[in-house]
């Protein structure tokens, strides 16, 4: 069966990160944007990510610029941007498609995993949300409206599993 565990991603800085080396931790994987609605989650993101990080939990962010080119930025102007604004410590990767023919391979598993409102698989936009249990299988996703924080009850029940 495959996982979250079994797929591969760039680091902002460009360096292969193997996803296997979070083996036993719950995840919480977005899809971010600097120029979105949506960004202030960034602040929600990184407390979760504080309160939950000794726990073993990780926060894993992706930008992404398919949704009205909200992250029209390089991996660099991202990160200081993240850093500058949020205060954001949790992984962030390179930036990336979640959906179509060039979605990452990780994200065609988290959308195949866990479909959308109506068995849907595209992502609608975002700081769509994915948990995954510590064994790598995803539990739920979450609309990019779920603030991070409405989310703790999940993440203490799949920390406790």
């Amino acid at each position: 069966m495959t996982t979250v565990f079994d797929f591969n991603a760039d680091s902002l800085a460009g360096k292969p990160v193997d996803l296997s080396q979070y083996k036993g931790k719950v995840l919480l994987i977005v899809n971010t944007a600097s120029k979105c609605g949506f960004t202030p989650q960034y602040e929600g993101l990184e407390s979760v990510y504080q309160q939950f990080k000794d726990k073993g939990v990780e926060v894993l962010g992706f930008p992404c610029n398919q949704f009205g080119s909200q992250e029209p930025g390089a991996e660099e102007e991202i990160g200081a941007f993240c850093q500058k604004n949020y205060g954001v410590s949790f992984p962030m990767f390179s930036k990336i498609d979640v959906n179509g023919d060039d979605a990452h391979p990780l994200y065609k598993h988290l959308k195949k995993a866990s479909p959308g409102l109506l068995g849907t698989e595209g992502i609608k936009w975002n700081f769509t949300k994915f948990l995954v249990r510590k064994d790598g299988t995803v539990y739920k996703r979450y609309a990019p409206t779920t603030k991070p924080e409405e989310m703790t009850g999940d993440i203490e029940k799949l920390l406790a599993e």
